[in-house]
């Protein structure tokens, strides 16, 4: 068995950012032999997220680089900040707005101009070498506010009915969008918002209880994509829980630790991927469990099968019979990012301290 250094893996993902401090990442589905280049702020962000997590155990000389590789980073986020000058992020460039980037039909469609989301509001603001103001911390807890559920016209409708009620954040920013529950964008808000230690509200705590939930409920197992449109898998639901736990004291999530390790443990065992192993096996030792060691070597073999992000064309439609082909291959793009691959290998050899 052989485990990649920490340093290696980050090594090999610093050179594939490029000059504007992007990470590159593809869009496809393979259904419709359908694959483009996409530029995003997401991938970038999440793997400078994942990178400076591990600053404090890696070599002095690794730590320059991640540092290199956030402030390149920060060259690109402001083609993504609000098209209106405002405090959060799209997926997509703003400045100038560019919906599906080198796409021949989608982009030119309105429907698929997606409004800011809390996914990526929540990993820029994680990510910027400056430390938001407090000023800032306060404005965007209030919008946060201002797009729950309950808090305009809008009320969820593709949940589940005993979840309708909860006042939890919605995934968008938009005004005419219908409220939508991720629990992987939750995941990543409520860390966003525990790391700048901004009071709990009534959306905070409602937003545990979903969280809570779809795992008490086994929800989360028998159906990943209504619990997580925009991820729609088991495992990638349990490592952002289990980030966020290994990240903080929530009390509201302790119940459902047993469940996270137990289901982590069975999925481990079923898949083969080894991304998706190493995903898993990374949230079972955030969950405080020994996993055999995984084995990385010529592991870019297994970049191509995995994709950590997904967008659902018919998912933002919230009359029933259109919901119901959502899930469906044929309906779905899926993000494939090297860089961010990279990320998650020195991520998992760095908790399995190599």
């Amino acid at each position: 068995m052989t485990v990649l250094t920490t340093e290696y893996s980050v090594q090999k993902l610093a050179h594939l950012q490029d000059a504007t401090g992007l990470f590159p990442a593809f869009r496809s589905n393979a259904t419709i032999f359908y694959r483009r280049p996409d530029t995003n702020v997401f991938f970038t962000a999440i793997t400078v997220f994942t990178l400076q997590s591990l600053r404090s155990v890696v070599s002095s000389a690794t730590q320059r680089v991640i540092d290199q590789i956030a402030e390149k980073a920060q060259r690109a986020y402001p083609l993504f900040q609000n098209k209106d000058g405002l405090d959060t992020y799209n997926f997509w460039p703003t400045r100038p707005s560019r919906h599906f980037p080198n796409g021949y039909i989608f982009r030119h469609f309105e429907h698929f101009r997606i409004p800011d989301d809390i996914d990526d509001t929540a990993m820029v603001y994680l990510t910027q070498t400056t430390v938001p103001s407090p000023d800032k911390l306060i404005w965007l807890k209030a919008k946060l506010s201002q797009h729950a559920n309950g808090s305009q016209r809008h009320q969820i409708r593709n949940t589940y009915t005993d979840y309708r009620h909860l006042r939890a954040y919605s995934t968008w920013f938009g005004k005419n969008m219908g409220i939508d529950f991720d629990a992987c964008a939750l995941s990543n808000m409520l860390y966003c918002l525990y790391h700048f230690d901004l009071a709990p509200n009534q959306h905070d705590t409602d937003s545990l209880t979903y969280l809570r939930s779809i795992v008490e409920s086994g929800r989360y197992v028998a159906e990943p994509f209504q619990c997580a449109p925009h991820y729609a898998r088991t495992s990638l639901i349990i490592y952002h829980l289990a980030r966020l736990m290994a990240g903080f004291s929530i009390v509201e999530l302790e119940p459902i630790r047993s469940r996270l390790i137990a289901d982590a443990e069975r999925a481990l065992s079923r898949t083969h991927n080894r991304i998706e192993q190493i995903v898993l096996a990374t949230s079972l030792i955030r969950l405080g469990e020994v996993v055999p060691e995984i084995d990385t070597r010529g592991i870019e073999r297994d970049f191509e099968g995995f994709n950590f992000f997904i967008a659902g064309l018919l998912t933002a439609y919230e009359q029933p019979w259109l919901r119901r082909f959502a899930n469906r291959p044929l309906m779905q793009m899926r993000w494939q990012c090297e860089a961010h691959c990279w990320a998650l290998v020195a991520e998992y050899s760095s908790l399995a301290g190599r």
